[in-house]
């Protein structure tokens, strides 16, 4: 099921050409969720719209977004899905937060591994 939403997560950041993408398996890490997914937009408007995908896409395949933060500033947008957590930055913000070092111990997976779990 996490795996599922994950990929939905992927894809709708990938559709809307979000950059960087980065999965993180908090399993173990994390209380907060099972899965983060990190990537960025190049503006607000773009950052903005793969947010809006990853809630659609998200909501079409019966999935529950508990919260979503950000939007109106663009700068760095939580998409709380329970079991998986989407961080969409706009790409002057990311590098400052730096999201993937601060959570340096949980292993990262890549878009083959997220496909065939």
């Amino acid at each position: 099921m996490n795996e599922t939403l994950l990929n939905i997560t992927y894809k709708a950041i990938d559709d809307k050409r979000g950059e960087d993408i980065v999965a993180l398996n908090m399993q173990g890490i994390s209380l907060l969720a099972d899965y983060f997914i990190i990537a960025e937009g190049s503006s607000e408007r773009q950052v903005q719209a793969i947010a809006r995908e990853i809630k659609e896409k998200a909501e079409e395949a019966g999935y529950t977004v508990r919260k979503l933060e950000g939007f109106d500033t663009a700068r760095w947008i939580l998409v709380d899905m329970g079991d998986v957590v989407a961080h969409i930055f706009h790409k002057d913000e990311r590098a400052y937060y730096n999201l993937e070092r601060l959570w340096g111990d949980a292993p990262q997976l890549d878009a083959p591994q997220m496909d065939n779990e």
